[in-house]
């Protein structure tokens, strides 16, 4: 007797091919890639804002360096995303992904109207300063993202995401360094100002409590672990390198 798709996903089963996946789980696939795909050219974008008021040569390299290399992660997701039918070349050009909103507004974890970015996304990025304490926090919480995205149930996305991986680990590392040397530079109030500022909007990003897709989610291999033991592990790492600069937490 053939097993059905349903057990063989539940029972930790892989998929390999957009020709034998079920509608509901392609469904909530193309809505985790998109996720990232936004959110990375949404990220990119507004960084690519701010590489010219790096305070020197070596930090406006390094900028520009996460905005490629942000890019081609997106660009590895979308052509995955290609392979069931999306446009790659129309969706990359068809969103604003400049646009931002008022740097006071607060929307929880609500996505904007135009694409689905994380709403994290949504806000604008006050300076390098802030732009580096930015990176540092959401880089921290991309890396844990990642390390549980690199277990989805379809192995080309799964092949995807452990080569993004290091990548985005290493951005995270380089926004703890460009504290570093802004805290050595007399930039300590900024730089506290920038994590009160940035600290909930990150942690906003993981969600609100348990949906009841988790367990459904699950089931397909989609998700392994919960949103609040997504954030908790965020919320430890993220304190663990403001305490080697030195910094508190709000």
């Amino acid at each position: 007797m053939e097993m059905k798709i349903e057990d063989y996903l539940a029972q930790g089963g892989v998929l390999t091919s957009p020709a034998n996946v079920p509608p509901r789980y392609r469904a909530e696939l193309m809505k985790l890639m998109a996720t990232f795909v936004d959110s990375e050219l949404a990220g990119a974008a507004g960084f690519a804002d701010i590489i010219n008021e790096g305070p020197g040569i070596k930090e406006r390299i390094a900028a520009a360096r996460i905005v490629l290399e942000k890019t081609d992660h997106a660009d590895k997701v979308l052509r995955v995303m290609g392979e069931f039918g999306v446009d790659q070349g129309r969706y990359a050009n068809h969103h604003p992904w400049t646009a931002r909103l008022a740097r006071e507004a607060d929307i929880g974890a609500t996505r904007g109207e135009h694409d689905m970015r994380l709403a994290v996304f949504n806000y604008p990025l006050a300076g390098w300063a802030d732009a580096v304490v930015m990176n540092l926090l959401m880089g921290r919480a991309v890396v844990v993202q990642l390390a549980e995205m690199q277990m989805v149930s379809y192995q080309p996305l799964a092949v995807a995401f452990r080569a993004i991986a290091p990548v985005e680990l290493r951005h995270a590392e380089l926004a703890e360094e460009g504290i570093a040397r802004l805290l050595d530079e007399g930039q300590r109030e900024a730089v506290e100002a920038s994590v009160a500022y940035w600290w909930p909007r990150v942690a906003a990003s993981f969600g609100q409590g348990e949906s009841g897709r988790f367990d459904a989610l699950r089931a397909m291999g989609l998700r392994r672990s919960t949103t609040s033991e997504l954030r908790a592990r965020w919320d430890a790492e993220a304190r663990g390198a403001l305490d080697r600069l030195g910094l508190g937490t709000p």
